[in-house]
């Protein structure tokens, strides 16, 4: 037994920080685009069983409110909301093609030949 590889584990490391980070800040700039784009994400009341509710219909046709207000103020023009619902739309594809290929590589059953 040779012992542990540190330089190889501390790239392995790195790449997996660097690779989460770029995940996380690309999912929140898609977010944040898709809300400036007047469409932002709203949940709708979810019940489950013995009656827990997450979002209460109050809250929630206070937030659709909320967010129409927000989009019929906005200041961008039919085309940056365009422009912004785009990149919004491409930080998830890109995200969604960050963890297949993370998926990709984990499973070796993917790339052997």
């Amino acid at each position: 037994m040779n012992g542990i590889d540190w330089v190889s584990f501390l790239l392995v490391a790195g790449a997996a920080l660097i690779s989460s980070c770029a995940v996380v800040a690309l999912y929140a700039l898609g977010l944040r685009m898709l809300s400036t784009a007047g469409k932002a994400p709203h949940v709708t009341p979810a019940e489950f069983t013995d009656a827990i509710t997450i979002v209460t219909p109050t809250e929630a046709a206070a937030e659709a409110k909320r967010i129409k207000k927000a989009a019929a103020r906005s200041p961008l023009t039919p085309w940056q909301k365009r422009l912004a619902l785009f990149v919004a739309y491409t930080c998830f594809v890109i995200c969604g093609l960050v963890v297949l290929f993370g998926i990709y590589l984990i499973v070796p059953a993917l790339h052997e030949h």
